[in-house]
């Protein structure tokens, strides 16, 4: 059907998802080449008050905001600020603990760096101190030689990205982030690791069922304690939604679209961008325990599961969120949500958006 009819396809399924109850609220954004062909809004953002999803509405997104994190590091060694094999411990020389001397921040965003865990009590309110969580990873050990590994670094690779970068320059993610990536491209206010305060009004509410735990003493228990396990009320914690934990982020689906957009068509290098969407990892997770893959720093999938390898690159969140970019056909694409579940609904919009542009 084309270009045309896919603005009103979206609203008619995201009325669909939302009149049925198999959905709160959702936003949808869709760029393709640099011009945004959808940016829609469905629903209620927070079912306490009536308040309805609009553009601009901020969702607490989980995962899909490493995919951000990530391009703040690419946007910098694509500029020359940093270097793919920079050494974390040249910057932070604490990190070096424990075997640690030869992690590079090749190996931080490729989730090879071994330091996935983190202490059996861990909590909430301990991830809004950033010093105390960059103080336990350093001083851990590693789970495996890095570099010769795969393990997902579910909750520490956000602070382990994070301050290798603070430490390299001298300013916090959440700065950078705004310097180099959302500031010039008009989306300052929409992409965010903590949520400034003045925002928190605009941000929306999550619902929905308590999360698979995992399996007591497995590597995912150990990387993700039950403490820090992402369900609802732990999305709508305001200590955890105004603080820098970069492994998770609240934003819009516009404003991230935007970001991959930017990844696609002038942000990065031709050459930077290819190494981004290029497979670099095919084997078993260490952490999860499941056959994974991986690329520079991102997922190699789209949620409907289409899309070629190499081509391909985002994250998706806990809750169902998805962010990502096609270089083939030149597609950015941000599902947001507020009723916790699975993947589902955005690969369904993703289906949508595949058949509908083909």
């Amino acid at each position: 059907m084309g270009e045309e009819r896919l603005a009103r396809a979206i609203d008619e399924l995201l009325d669909e998802l939302v009149g049925s109850g198999a959905e709160v609220g959702l936003q949808v954004a869709v760029i393709r080449h640099g011009r945004t062909l959808v940016d829609a809004a469905c629903g209620v953002a927070d079912p306490h008050t009536g308040a309805p999803v609009e553009p601009g509405t901020l969702f607490w997104a989980g995962s899909t905001a490493k995919g951000v994190a990530s391009t703040v590091a690419h946007v910098l060694v694509d500029r020359g600020v940093l270097t793919d094999d920079m050494r974390v411990a040249e910057v932070w020389p604490e990190f070096a603990a424990h075997g640690k001397e030869r992690t590079t921040l090749r190996h931080v965003l490729m989730h090879t760096a071994g330091v996935p865990g983190l202490p059996s009590g861990t909590g909430a309110a301990d991830l809004c101190d950033w010093g105390r969580m960059c103080a336990t990873i350093a001083g851990s050990t590693p789970w495996w030689e890095p570099g010769t590994g795969f393990g997902y670094h579910a909750k520490t690779f956000g602070f382990l990205l994070g301050e290798t970068l603070r430490r390299a320059t001298g300013d916090p993610i959440p700065v950078l982030l705004r310097e180099y990536v959302t500031g010039p491209l008009g989306v300052a206010d929409e992409v965010h690791f903590g949520v400034p305060r003045p925002l928190l009004t605009r941000v929306a509410r999550q619902v929905g069922a308590n999360p698979a735990r995992p399996e007591p003493g497995s590597p995912l228990e150990k990387a993700m304690p039950p403490g820090v396990v992402p369900d609802a009320d732990y999305a709508n914690r305001t200590d955890l939604l105004t603080s820098d934990v970069p492994a998770e982020g609240t934003m819009s689906a516009r404003g991230v679209a935007r970001v991959y957009s930017a990844l696609l068509e002038h942000l990065v290098s031709p050459a930077r961008r290819t190494a981004i969407a290029t497979v670099a990892f095919t084997g078993t997770d260490r952490v999860m325990g499941v056959p994974a893959s991986w690329t520079y720093g991102y997922a190699p999938f789209r949620p409907s599961g289409r899309g070629r390898p190499g081509s391909t690159f985002g994250m998706v969140g806990s809750n169902g969120s998805a962010a990502f970019a096609d270089v083939d056909s030149g597609v950015a694409v941000a599902v947001m949500r507020n009723r916790f579940g699975d993947l589902g609904t955005a690969a369904r919009i993703d289906q949508l958006i595949t058949d509908e542009l083909a």
